[in-house]
């Protein structure tokens, strides 16, 4: 279903320290996967695919705190990133970095909503 959380990025000045709390306060598994920019954490069992099979449950990452990052961000899904941007500026938002793609996974971009927060898109390379 489109529109549902499905991602979550914590900005560090140190990324090192921030996995490493991470990792020891809550036993998150922390790991740098081959083409992604950020290490990337679970906190539960997941599929081949990467997805969780927890319902409600959401993986996420750690990232370098620098525009437009500098906040937790949450990530929601959409069938697509472009039609997404397109109504979210009629809508009064505004488009801070455009469409990329993240290894074989999908697309991401963020936009800012009318209240000054960051928010996170996802395409999935693979619709089911």
């Amino acid at each position: 279903m489109p529109g549902k959380v499905v991602h979550f990025e914590l900005p560090a000045d140190n990324v090192e320290r921030a996995k490493t709390f991470y990792m020891k306060a809550f036993g998150w598994e922390i790991n740098q996967y081959p083409g992604m920019p950020i290490p990337h954490g679970r906190h539960h069992t997941i599929e081949q695919q990467g997805m969780p099979t927890e319902p409600g449950a959401i993986n996420g990452g750690l990232t370098k705190r620098q525009d437009p990052n500098k906040n937790i961000v949450i990530t929601i899904d959409v069938p697509d990133i472009e039609a997404s941007l397109k109504n979210i500026e009629k809508l009064g938002g505004k488009t801070v970095k455009k469409k990329e793609a993240v290894a074989d996974m999908g697309f991401t971009a963020y936009f800012k909503d009318p209240e000054g927060n960051i928010i996170g898109l996802w395409q999935s390379a693979r619709r089911m």
